[in-house]
């Protein structure tokens, strides 16, 4: 059997799974790296499962007569603490879509995404204090069909950190450096990342950001560069769950006009 064939049942065998209550343990508030384009500087308590669920994620752009949606549904992120420093992770959109309409018509492609292995690790061996930060690095495996994705395995190292003041403010970044197939097919090269969020606690477990983003893909038949901004809200509705919706908007040409995005999170 294929491997993307196999991984889409057994991720969703996962989230049927999330629906079991959590353990009524003395843990720390979850925290999930939902929402927005960052990850969180933390990690899931050791022993424990965590899924985060993209519900729904939609991109729209339109350019010089073409318009492009893209759209995922059921993408889950599966999360396991190792240690109070340390969690493993693999996530991969259930199914995806690619919708493309010019003159000529309109093509769509769907299927299951790639599948994404990752581990968050603090080299301090603690998440208290002011400044925290994390290394966070991962893979991508080429499960998705080529009408979707490329094919290639390409993997990124992250950095997530966070800046925690009083009043409830919090400054986030998440610099990231990837490896990615160049646009010919033949070898590959680097891309630069950044994701900056202000996020403000606001009562009854709201929690309010925004954050905007840029990225530089480095390809060497030509650099291209995406900026985009835009709000996220967040509720924990208890310790162990946490709803969220957002949205961003497209601040350069490459860049997709609007994205819109909702999901949940559970620790079990």
């Amino acid at each position: 059997m294929p491997i993307r064939n196999a991984m889409g049942p057994a991720l969703a065998g996962f989230v049927f799974f999330c629906a079991f209550p959590a353990h009524a343990e003395d843990l720390k508030p979850i925290c999930s790296d939902r929402p927005g384009r960052g990850a969180v500087a933390c990690t899931v308590d050791p022993g424990h499962w965590q899924a985060e669920l993209s519900l729904w994620d939609a991109t729209f752009q339109h350019r010089a007569g073409v318009t492009i949606d893209v759209t995922q549904a059921a993408n889950p992120t599966i999360k396991y603490g190792l240690s109070d420093s340390a969690d493993i992770e693999a996530s991969m959109a259930l199914y995806q879509s690619v919708r493309v309409h010019d003159g000529s018509g309109s093509r769509t492609a769907s299927g299951v995404g790639d599948l994404f292995l990752r581990a968050k690790w603090n080299p301090n061996s603690g998440e208290s204090g002011d400044f925290v930060w994390l290394l966070d690095p991962f893979i991508k495996l080429p499960t998705a069909g080529r009408n979707l994705g490329n094919g290639e395995v390409e993997g990124g190292l992250m950095v997530p950190m966070t800046w925690t003041f009083g009043g409830n403010w919090a400054l986030v970044s998440t610099p990231e450096v990837d490896l990615l197939l160049n646009g010919s097919g033949a070898g590959y090269h680097g891309a630069l990342l950044d994701v900056i969020g202000l996020c403000r606690d606001i009562g009854s477990g709201l929690n309010l950001a925004v954050e905007v983003w840029t990225s530089q893909n480095l390809d060497p038949q030509g650099t291209q560069s995406q900026y985009g901004i835009g709000p996220r809200l967040a509720w924990l509705s208890d310790p162990n769950d946490q709803f969220d919706a957002g949205l961003a908007v497209g601040l350069n040409r490459p860049t997709p006009d609007l994205e819109l995005y909702v999901g949940f999170s559970r620790r079990f």
